[in-house]
């Protein structure tokens, strides 16, 4: 499990390319025939990739890291599968998990396993983990479940659908709200006007986009912008400070989930266009 820690706002506006990157951008998630972790101070998430291959993997603590005797025994876990058929065996109990499917793994559980339907082609599993006070039930949600917000629009090349799957009004978690937003062809920005939101920290997944595709992902204080160069099957920690915005060389699909002082999905504070610098 690699371990990132958090930064101060005031550090990280003198930070070159490579710092940044360093710092916020997770290059590597998905290695077949393994499970990639990423321990971030930033709200204490917990960001990762499975591939299983011909065996299953099973989703194992780091005692240095999260101190406890097994992953979930304070914690809580979003798995949104964004590759080929796979299946999440959670204390004995089998989920089918088709491409875009997700599922919430609540505090407590202590086996969690990932298998391929087809080794050969092998799902692709996201997960993001935040601390928790309180068990909840663990939940499946299809695409064809999650609860879609239809935004934005062509003129502005925005338009978009957000599917909320983990959330104060669906399946009732103890701190992770998750969800996905898929942009429709020709449209490339996501969030904009920006915000940010002080009560909340963000984890970003880029996907679903071509070999030679890009994401310019804005980060920074609204008046401290910078930009982060992010490729396909890329993650992005985002700090309760940062606004989190971006602009790709086409339409492309991301995961978005938060962790913080309240389930409220609406709870953000907007950038007026005219204040970003």
């Amino acid at each position: 499990m690699e371990i990132r820690f958090a930064s101060n706002p005031q550090d990280v506006k003198h930070y070159d390319t490579d710092r940044l990157r360093r710092e916020f951008l997770i290059e590597s998630l998905f290695v077949q025939g393994e499970i990639r972790l990423v321990y971030s101070h930033v709200e204490r998430f917990v960001i990762g990739g499975a591939i299983p291959g011909k065996e299953p993997l099973t989703l194992e603590t780091d005692k240095q890291a999260i101190g406890v005797e097994y992953f979930l025994q304070r914690r809580e876990i979003g798995i949104i599968n964004v590759g080929p058929k796979g299946y999440v065996t959670v204390d004995g109990t089998e989920y089918e998990l088709n491409t875009k499917d997700g599922l919430y793994v609540g505090m407590g559980n202590k086996n969690v396993q990932f298998r391929s339907d087809n080794p050969d082609s092998p799902a692709r599993f996201y997960m993001l983990s935040t601390t928790a006070h309180k068990a909840y039930p663990t939940a499946k949600v299809g695409i064809d479940q999650a609860e879609p917000v239809h935004l934005g629009s062509l003129a502005q090349s925005n338009e978009r659908t957000i599917y909320k799957y983990f959330h104060a009004q669906g399946v009732q978690t103890c701190q992770l709200v998750m969800g996905m937003t898929l942009l429709k062809p020709g449209n490339m920005w996501n969030t904009m006007p920006s915000h940010t939101h002080n009560r909340r920290a963000e984890a970003y997944f880029y996907f679903d986009m071509p070999e030679d595709g890009v994401v310019f992902h804005l980060m920074g204080e609204p008046t401290e912008t910078r930009h982060l160069v992010v490729r396909n099957e890329q993650a992005i920690i985002s700090p309760t400070w940062s606004i989190h915005s971006g602009v790709g060389t086409n339409n492309y699909t991301f995961i978005w989930g938060m962790g913080g002082e309240n389930l409220d999905y609406t709870d953000m504070d907007p950038v007026p266009m005219k204040q970003l610098r």
